[in-house]
C-alpha cells in the first residue's frame, strides 16, 4: 500500500490538488492500494498533550495510523512551504505517529516528496528539512526532492487541476522512480 500525505491542514490552499494529483497518478500505474491523508481532515484535539503517552492517544488518532501509516509500505508527502519550511502540522503529526507505533510506521520504509510553493524556491529548504526528519525516524528517502515553484500559476483557471507540460513531466518522472524505488 502506498499512503500519500497533504503535509497542510489548511483547507483553502492549493496542497490537496497536488496530492489527490499525485494519487490518482500513482494509482493509475501500479495495482497497490493508494491511500490518501489529508491532514486538514484531522481534528486539531488529536494533537493534544495527551498524544505523548501511548495511553492517552486518542481511539480515532489510532484508528488513522491503522488505517493509513502502519499498513503503507511507501509514503508519499506532499509538502508546501511554510515560513521557509515545512507546515508544523506535519511535524506534529510525524511527532504524535512515533509515539506509540514508530517502527512500524517510520522504519524501513521508503518515502517519497514534492515541494510546493507560489514563490521561487519550491520549498526545497522544507525538503531538506523534512528529509532530516525522516532519515531519523528510520525512513529511507527517494533522492528526486522535486521542488515545484509557482505552483499557483501552474493550474487551469479553476485551480483545480496542474496543466503545466513541463511541471506534469517532472512528477510523472518522480512518480515513475517511486514506483521502482
Amino acid at each position: 500500500m502506498i499512503t500519500v500525505i497533504s503535509g497542510t491542514d489548511r483547507k483553502d490552499g492549493l496542497t490537496h490538488i497536488l496530492a489527490q494529483h499525485y494519487a490518482d497518478v500513482l494509482q493509475s500505474k501500479t495495482d497497490e492500494t493508494v491511500k490518501i491523508l489529508f491532514l486538514e481532515d484531522i481534528p486539531i484535539a488529536y494533537f493534544g498533550r495527551e498524544m505523548y503517552k501511548k495511553d492517552t492517544l486518542t481511539t480515532e488518532f489510532i484508528a488513522i495510523e491503522e488505517a493509513f501509516m502502519i499498513p503503507a509500505d511507501k509514503l508519499f508527502f506532499v509538502i508546501p512551504e511554510y515560513n521557509g519550511s515545512f507546515p508544523g502540522i506535519l511535524k506534529l503529526f510525524i511527532d504524535a505517529c512515533s509515539i506509540r507505533s514508530k517502527m512500524a510506521i517510520f522504519k524501513g520504509k521508503k518515502a517519497g516528496m514534492v515541494g510546493i510553493a507560489t514563490g521561487r524556491a519550491g520549498n526545497i529548504r522544507g525538503l531538506e528539512h523534512f528529509t532530516s526528519v525522516m532519515m531519523f525516524m528510520g525512513s529511507t528517502i527517494l533522492p528526486n526532492l522535486l521542488p515545484i515553484s509557482g505552483f499557483n500559476k501552474l493550474l487551469n483557471a479553476e485551480k483545480n487541476q496542474v496543466v503545466d507540460e513541463a511541471a506534469l513531466a517532472a512528477m510523472e518522472k518522480q512518480i515513475d522512480e517511486f514506483l521502482t524505488f
